[in-house]
């Protein structure tokens, strides 16, 4: 295979644990790449304002992407790029969520709303992102672009059936993938974690063939098809494994630190 010379890690599920820490290894790891030599981009369907605390910790250089690709930003939070929901295909989206009885969210520019402070993993939101969401009357009135809407529910169930309906309903208007079993997301169509690795490569002159991924979930799936080297964690499904190249470790196994050292950097170019 082409030798790596950019490597793209999902977050969640990926680089941290199940509770949403960076290990001593996972550190290590990010220290590992920086002294190969290798560009290091996180891409997450979390806001860029929930990210700034990982890029901070591992001190990621260069661009990142929110929103399974629907903002492309640099690590001082500046844009370089942005793709928004279509209006209409917000309140679709909003009419599909309520249909199926799921809490919804939107996440706009920096702002994450909600109507029940009280709903279905907010607790978990709120650890992941680290700021506390803003409660409106009505999601529909939200003012600003729309970078991302959530389905949530504890019942993965719910999500199943929503996401059947709201994925033909909204073809070619809205990108819709599970980011967790518990939540739905609605990206602009074009934001997907494969644009996402597409446009971070195309911006530092890296071809896709030389660019590796690390993920775990259904939204990595894009990714993984243009990457010419994956990785899929080890607590990913089935689907999500055939899909990868290689697998590594669980992320509660230090599985992201194990696949730098283990799959890589041994096939990195080295500076």
């Amino acid at each position: 295979m082409t030798p790596i010379r950019l490597l793209v890690s999902d977050v969640d599920g990926t680089l941290v644990t199940p509770d949403k820490t960076l290990t001593p290894a996972a550190l290590e790891a990010g220290e590992a790449i920086a002294r190969a030599g290798i560009p290091f981009c996180l891409v997450s369907s979390r806001p860029a304002r929930g990210m700034m605390e990982l890029i901070r910790a591992l001190d990621v250089r260069q661009p990142c992407a929110a929103f399974n690709g629907g903002r492309i930003f640099e690590r001082g939070g500046e844009t370089l790029e942005a793709h928004s929901l279509p209006k209409d295909a917000t309140a679709e989206a909003l009419d599909h969520i309520a249909k199926a009885g799921a809490g919804a969210w939107v996440f706009s520019g920096d702002d994450w709303l909600l109507t029940d402070p009280g709903g279905d993993e907010v607790w978990r939101e709120r650890r992941t992102v680290g700021f506390e969401p803003v409660q409106v009357a009505d999601l529909k009135a939200a003012r600003g672009p729309v970078g991302k809407i959530v389905g949530v529910s504890d019942d993965p169930a719910v999500l199943d059936r929503c996401h059947a309906s709201a994925a033909s309903a909204l073809a070619g208007r809205a990108s819709v993938c599970r980011s967790q079993s518990y939540y739905l997301d609605f990206t602009h169509p074009a934001a997907d974690k494969g644009y996402a690795v597409t446009a971070l490569a195309r911006r530092l002159g890296v071809p896709l063939e030389a660019t590796a991924v690390i993920g775990d979930m259904d939204n990595d799936l894009p990714m993984f098809a243009v990457a010419g080297f994956s990785v899929a964690m080890g607590q990913a499904s089935d689907q999500v494994k055939s899909a990868a190249h290689a697998v590594t470790a669980s992320n509660s196994e230090d599985g992201f630190a194990r696949a730098i050292h283990e799959l890589i950097l041994p096939r990195a170019v080295t500076v």
